[in-house]
């Protein structure tokens, strides 16, 4: 396993990433499993271990935390977490990314996982409601309290990424040091924009969903039924269904994809993680297994060497910087969402007076 420094902290992390999403109720609810799925990570030369407040409604966290007991094994690991979505009910002050929502966060957070500090705390989606300010100022705070030793941001677009770094130094702040960007075969947006500001300053790219939420598994092909009703297909149908036209072009593109993968000789999501790997600006590819032999197949993909002329043929079928689908399914800015910054009032809507 190769190890890289992650966004100028001097902390060096593995290129693969055990992401654990899907440990916990909306995934694997065995917990004795799923520690067993992160300790033959670890065995295997992964040090870094992904985990969000969010997920499973903190039940990722406390599995990892139970993983992670053993101080040996804690001192050994780079462990991230996430803040903004609400945890532990609903209310206007419960998520986000203001002072008053992170420090309460980290705090549950540090609880379930059973630590005294988080290597690498992300803010897991842009928060239009907050000043960037804030945010920066509250999670340089915690890095002077040492309950965090870095932080960064996640899924978000650019020129948020810019605006953040502005900021920043305009203040005299700490900054970001990580962005984590949805990043697969069938999703290349970022190439455009976020992977070329996150090398402009300096990040560590973690990337997320190698496999297309799934797509790329190898169990999604033409002609094959689906069924929505388990996995990931059942937590977000609209990406799998076969009926959607664009589900449809998903489809022809993997099955060019599988052809890649067969005259490499390795199988489709070995193609898919290699192929995230393999971009400069990445530091590291978060793998989100659900089960053991899951975990082992897409280790597999770190021995895959992709030469220029199987990503010349990549590039053919999906060309860079493009979506096939949109990566982000839980997030959309306000300016798309909220109506009324995308529209005048009515009276003041005609261009003569």
């Amino acid at each position: 396993m190769r190890y890289r420094v992650l966004g100028g902290t001097g902390i060096e992390v593995s290129t693969y990433c055990l992401g654990t999403m899907m440990f916990g109720a909306v995934g694997n609810p065995d917990h004795q499993d799923a520690i067993r799925i992160i300790h033959a990570a670890l065995d295997r030369g992964v040090n870094f271990v992904d985990t969000a407040d969010m997920y499973s409604a903190g039940e990722s966290e406390e599995i990892v935390g139970k993983a992670l007991r053993d101080p040996r094994r804690r001192d050994d690991t780079v462990l991230a977490t996430k803040v903004y979505f609400p945890v532990g009910g609903e209310g206007p002050n419960r998520g986000g990314t203001s002072r008053r929502w992170i420090v309460r966060a980290v705090e549950n957070s540090l609880t379930r996982l059973g630590t005294d500090r988080i290597d690498l705390y992300q803010v897991h989606r842009p928060d239009h409601r907050t000043d960037i300010e804030e945010t920066l100022d509250v999670l340089g705070d915690l890095v002077s309290q040492g309950k965090i030793r870095a932080f960064g941001c996640s899924t978000f677009p650019a020129e948020e990424i810019v605006e953040a770094h502005a900021v920043a130094e305009r203040r005299g702040l700490r900054r970001f040091r990580t962005e984590q960007p949805p990043y697969s075969l069938l999703a290349r947006g970022i190439e455009a924009s976020v992977l070329p500001v996150a090398q402009r300053y300096g990040m560590g790219v973690l990337t997320w969903s190698p496999l297309a939420s799934g797509f790329l598994s190898g169990g999604y092909r033409r002609g094959l039924p689906v069924d929505l009703t388990r996995g990931r297909a059942a937590l977000t149908p609209h990406r799998f269904d076969p009926a959607l036209p664009g589900n449809q072009a998903k489809l022809d593109a993997v099955e060019e994809l599988a052809g890649v993968a067969d005259s490499l000789g390795c199988t489709l999501p070995e193609l898919a993680v290699a192929f995230a790997a393999a971009h400069p600006a990445v530091t590291s590819v978060i793998l989100g297994p659900r089960t053991m032999e899951q975990l082992e197949g897409l280790l597999k993909g770190a021995s895959v060497v992709l030469t220029d002329e199987a990503m010349d043929r990549i590039d053919a079928i999906v060309p860079p910087g493009t979506d096939l689908y949109r990566a982000d399914g839980v997030w959309r800015p306000a300016a798309l969402t909220d109506a009324t910054l995308r529209r005048r009032p009515v009276g003041e809507r005609a261009a003569a007076d």
